[in-house]
């Protein structure tokens, strides 16, 4: 078993993040000790740091809490799927793929504007450059 602080550091979250997520309900509550103490089992840790995972690809809670609703976890899936299963692999990747789609777009966006900036500073060097020369 871990405690909040034991937690955090493993799956990368802060403290306050874990009673966050805790209180809106993407995590379910941890066991409590003696005290009160919330203690988080490997589960508990393994799901905090998927959890991380998808944070980092930028998907919103709301994302998340869909993402994890079903609970299930295909890191060494049984074969054949059930039904189930399959319900939920296409309900993950539907919203990754429309996750992906806004990424993409985003990227595009970005890229222009590297290029636009890019381009003013080309521009700013060369009229330096010239002051330079004339001087």
């Amino acid at each position: 078993m871990y405690s909040i602080g034991q937690a955090a550091e493993l799956s990368g979250f802060s403290i306050d993040t874990l009673r966050y997520y805790e209180k809106i309900g993407l995590t379910k509550p941890p066991g409590r000790g003696p005290g009160g103490v919330r203690l988080y089992s490997e589960d508990d840790v393994r799901l905090l740091s998927s959890l991380h995972c998808l944070k980092r690809t930028g998907l919103s809670l709301e994302e998340m809490k869909a993402f994890l609703q079903e609970g299930r976890c295909f890191a060494n899936p049984a074969f054949p799927l059930s039904d189930e299963d399959r319900e939920t692999i296409a309900g993950r990747t539907q919203i990754l793929s429309e996750h992906l789609a806004r990424m993409e777009a985003q990227y595009l966006a970005l890229a222009g504007i590297i290029g636009q900036t890019k381009e003013k500073l080309d521009f700013y060097h060369r009229l330096l450059e010239k002051e330079a020369a004339a001087r």
